[in-house]
This record gives structure tokens, C-alpha cells and sequence, in this order.
């Protein structure tokens, strides 16, 4: 946001309070000007000018490196899955594709997110590399998004603890399509490049925008972006949308958003459909036009993330479901599960499906902003805590020539590991020179070789907020409030005692690691501009009550 709109929009601020004190006035005028300064120019949808491939295989598909597909979903909760045992709504919404993927290979039954939020954890999955190292710690916001949610929480929610704005961080931070991942740094992207993949990214990139941040620049062949937030068009006749007044972010999200795409940093036009069933067609074209080559598959699917749409279709499918936004939320985990299933039958139609590692994971845990019970249960917390519903994700990998079906894998993991994995997998070499933090788990998933150790331990850092785990025990610090939580997975795997205060050798031993992990850290890329309480125990559709357990969580 340049420095007049910025002043324009606390202008307009002032102006609405002055000229009446009605919160609603200043709440509507904020997001009327959030409204008028993100309009954008969108071309009719058109054809995807894909590469073609070899019309003729060099190598059969059996004797060639595996093709990869890594399917990462957004916000999805370890409970929105029948895998585990549950789905929406008391699982009324089942899982069918996905659960068939995951008896066909391997669970990871304790895999974790790179961080709690989205960048962060993309930027770590990409690189194989903690935010310590790549300095990529908070997720960058749209324009004018932590002032005016700051005040437009102020006004919905004048009863729960604020959002404190930084205005000073947001005053020199650099413009959102400049907060990127420094190119220097080397993806899984860039790895398989150089072994001869042909790479294609199909949905979210959140990783900066500019030329030099953009997935051609980050090793990506090609790419189809999201540049817009919504799912559909908000009055488009098959969108059911559901609205949540009492969260500002999801406000901000509606006046903001928009229905759009590009296809390798071109000209903006509309998508072909559906988000989710979108990005699947134009997955199966890639699938198809690179049947003879190896190829690598990145699709990061916008689903479940809000603002909540779905199609009318999917609406009705899932039931008589309550309240509305959990049916639509439940509506589009159906629409997820339906583009798994569909990208296994291309596969298995091309015959790539026995020398194919397909991956599926989620950036983050479900967040409790969208008013939605149980989405990450039985763990508390979600997204923007560290506690294991924020950062507890789905992990599955099938690959039937080398990861038998059926197969479980208990040791920990995080996403850091998925970039050396993948590149082990593709016969790839790490880059020279670079220190790769995670692990390769081919090992653990095809039972050859020797197992990376079940103790090492795992990282995550948001600010002033940390945390690690190391064998069974878990530790949380966040140096804004003072307070620290240690628990015992094994003993207690949903964090209900804190042994903080009863455990000193075990919490010493753990803030030792630590402060060995963010000893010479590199600081932020970018600097946070707003801090958020995050309930614990509790979603925003439920009152505040004095003493509820928080967070609070830098972006």
C-alpha cells in the first residue's frame, strides 16, 4: 500500500469515528476503501497453453525416475479426514478418495507443519530449511489487511482482547508482492529442474509475486497462480457462500478477493470453474502432456481456506448439515477429495500410476477464526498456535513400486523433511553448499535403508513464539506473554498438562535446544506488523469468557 492510501484509509478512519462514533460506520467505510483499492482488470478465461511433451517415451514409465504430484491442501484440520476416524460434521462427510490413497501407501502418524500459518510452512517445504536459516518467518499480508483488521476486529469483537496494529513495522515493510523467498535460496522446484524434471505449479504460491519471486523464477517451468481469494465469483448462480460477520478477517477476505488467475506471471483472467475442480482439470492436462517425461506436480489447492465457498452441487451432496458455514466448509472437503480421486484415475489411466509418488499434506491446522468446532481434533488449538492442532497435519505418501500399502510410519516428522525426501526419491542431488535441516524419510517409507533417528528433534519459530520438540517431549515459549507449556506427547498427546513448572529438567534440556537452533539465526526478511490473541480452547463463535487460555501469534 503506498504511503497515500495509507493515510487515506486512517483518514477515513478518523473521519467515520469523528462524524459520529458509530463503530459500524468506520467498520464499513474501512472495508469500502479495502474494496475500491483492490480492483483489478480480469480477462475472459482462456485455454492454458501448456508444454507438450515427448509424443513418444524414451524409457518405458517403469524404468524412468518417479513422476512426483505433492497435493498440499490449505487449512485443513487432522480431523476434516475419515482417515483418521472422523470427517465433518461427525463424519457425515466422507473422505473416500483420500482415504483409499492413504490405505494405499504410507501414514505418517505423527507428521507435523512447517509453522502454523501458510507462508511460512510453504516457504519451509520448499527449501528443506527452517526460518532460522532462510529468514522467512511471518506470512505476508495484502494491502491495508493488518490495519483494517485490526479495526475491524476492534468493532465486531470489542469484548475479546485486541489485535495490536504495528504501525511503525507496517510503515517500512516492503510491499506485499515483494515479500518473497529470496531467490538465492533453492527449491524442491529447482532440485528436480536440474535431474531432468519438467516442473509445473497449479494454485497458491503465497511466496512473493514480483518477477523474482514468482514460481518461473524459483525453479517452476511453468505456472498457473492464484492472484485472487475467491473460490467463485461471490454471485456466480452455483456459489454457495457463507459469510462469517464475526471474524475481520474473513470481512477483509470478501471486500478484498476476487476471482482470478495468470498463467506464468501473464495477464490476469478468470479460471474455468470451481477453484478446486479447476486446478484438477488443468492438473490432468499436465498429467497428460507429460506422460512421457518425468514430471513434478505441485498443487497447492486454496481449499479449505475462507472466505467459505462452494458449489451448489457439493452443497447439496453433504446433507442437511448445521450451522450453514459447516456445511459449506464440509461441501468443499468433498470437492478436495473428489480432485484426488480424480488425479488417481489419470494416473492410472496413463499408466503412471505404479512409478508415481503422490504426496498430500496441509500447510497448517484448521484455524479457529471460522467459528467451526472439532475440525482438529482431539488436539487443541489451530492455526497461529503451536499448540499440535495448529501445526498437527495429514502426511500420506503412495508410490506402489517402493512403499508397500498399508504402511505406518510412527516416527515424528515436519515438513522440512519433504524437499530432501522428494529429491532422494528423484535421484537428485542436494545442492552444493547448502544446509539442508530436514531429513530424507525414504528410508521409513520403503523400509530400505537405515531410518533417520526417531530423535531428532523438530522446529518451529514465529517471533517471540517458539517451539520444539525432541523424542516424546514438546516444549512451548512465547516471550511476549512469559509463559512457557511442556507436555509429554506420549503420555499426554493433547497437551492438557503443562508440566512447565514441575518438569525443570526436561524444560532446561529443551530450551537448550532452543537457543542452540536460534544461536546466529537469520533475522526476519520482513518485519510483523500485527500481533493476534489466539484462543486455545475456544473457536471466535464462542463468547470470551476472562481467563481463557491465549496466544498471541506475530503474523
Amino acid at each position: 500500500m503506498k504511503r497515500w492510501q495509507k493515510a487515506a484509509l486512517g483518514t477515513a478512519a478518523v473521519i467515520a469515528v469523528l462524524g459520529g462514533g458509530a463503530w459500524v460506520w468506520r467498520t464499513d467505510l474501512a472495508l469500502a476503501f479495502v474494496r475500491w483499492r483492490s480492483t483489478v482488470e480480469v480477462a475472459e478465461n482462456r485455454p492454458v497453453p501448456w508444454q507438450q511433451g515427448p509424443e513418444q517415451a524414451a524409457t518405458p514409465a517403469a524404468e524412468r525416475p518417479p513422476n512426483i504430484v505433492f497435493i498440499l491442501f490449505d487449512d485443513l484440520g487432522m480431523n476434516d479426514l475419515s482417515t483418521f476416524g472422523g470427517g465433518v460434521a461427525g463424519g457425515r462427510v466422507p473422505t473416500p478418495n483420500i482415504d483409499r490413497l492413504a490405505a494405499e501407501g504410507a501414514i505418517f502418524t505423527q507428521a507435523y507443519a512447517g509453522n502454523a500459518t501458510c507462508s511460512p510452512s510453504r516457504a519451509q517445504l520448499m527449501t528443506g530449511r527452517y526460518a532460522t536459516r532462510t529468514g522467512f518467518e511471518f506470512t505476508p499480508t495484502p494491502p491495508g489487511f493488518a490495519r483494517v483488521v485490526t479495526m475491524v476486529s476492534a468493532d465486531v469483537s470489542p469484548d475479546r482482547p485486541p489485535i495490536e496494529y504495528k504501525a511503525e513495522a507496517d510503515a517500512v515493510a516492503p510491499a506485499f508482492e515483494d515479500q518473497g523467498l529470496p531467490p538465492e535460496e533453492v527449491t524442491v522446484a529447482e532440485v528436480l529442474k536440474a535431474r531432468g524434471y519438467h516442473t509445473v505449479h497449479i494454485g497458491k504460491w503465497h511466496l512473493g509475486s514480483a518477477p523474482q519471486f514468482h514460481p518461473n523464477a524459483q525453479g517452476f517451468d511453468e505456472s498457473l497462480n492464484l492472484d485472487g481469494m475467491l473460490h467463485l465469483p461471490e454471485d456466480h448462480p452455483d456459489a454457495v457462500n457463507a459469510k462469517i460477520d464475526f471474524d475481520a478477517i474473513d470481512r477483509f477476505l470478501w471486500a478484498s478477493a476476487h476471482f482470478v488467475t495468470s498463467y506464468n506471471g501473464g495477464e490476469k483472467f478468470a479460471p474455468g470453474g470451481y477453484l478446486a475442480d479447476y486446478w484438477t482439470d488443468e492438473s490432468l492436462k499436465v498429467i497428460e502432456a507429460n506422460r512421457n517425461r518425468p514430471f513434478f506436480l505441485y498443487l497447492a489447492q486454496w481449499g479449505v481456506h475462507s472466505p467459505l465457498q462452494a458449489t451448489r452441487a457439493d452443497y447439496e451432496a453433504v446433507g442437511d448439515i448445521g450451522p450453514h458455514r459447516l456445511r459449506v466448509y464440509g461441501a468443499m472437503v468433498r470437492a478436495l477429495d473428489r480432485s484426488v480421486g480424480r488425479i488417481m484415475a489419470k494416473l492410472e489411466a496413463e499408466g503412471l500410476a505404479d512409478n508415481t509418488l503422490v504426496v498430500i499434506s496441509s500447510d497448517n491446522g484448521a484455524p479457529g477464526y471460522i467459528g467451526l468446532d472439532d475440525l482438529n481434533a482431539p488436539y487443541r488449538g489451530g492455526k497461529g498456535t503451536f499448540f499440535e492442532g495448529g501445526i498437527r497435519v495429514p502426511l500420506f505418501a503412495r508410490w506402489p513400486a517402493r512403499i508397500a500399502a498399508q504402511s505406518r510410519v510412527a516416527l515424528p516428522v515436519g515438513q522440512v523433511d519433504i524437499m530432501p525426501t522428494l529429491a532422494a526419491a528423484a535421484g537428485a542431488s542436494l545442492p552444493k553448499g547448502v544446509t539442508i535441516d530436514g531429513r530424507d524419510l525414504l528410508p521409513a517409507l520403503t523400509g530400505k535403508g537405515a531410518s533417520p533417528r526417531a530423535d531428532a528433534p523438530l522446529f518451529w519459530n514465529s517471533g517471540y513464539y517458539k517451539a520444539v520438540r525432541a523424542g516424546d517431549w514438546k516444549l512451548q515459549v512465547n516471550e511476549r506473554q512469559g509463559k512457557a507449556w511442556l507436555h509429554n506427547l506420549a503420555a499426554d498427546p493433547t497437551e492438557q498438562v503443562n508440566l512447565a513448572d514441575t518438569a525443570p529438567e526436561q524444560r532446561a534440556a529443551l530450551e537448550a535446544l532452543l537457543a542452540a537452533h536460534h544461536a546466529g539465526r537469520k533475522p526476519p526478511l520482513y518485519p510483523s506488523t500485527f500481533d493476534t490473541p489466539v484462543p486455545i480452547d475456544k473457536t471466535l463463535a464462542e463468547p470470551y469468557r476472562r481467563g481463557d487460555e491465549m496466544v498471541y501469534w506475530p503474523n
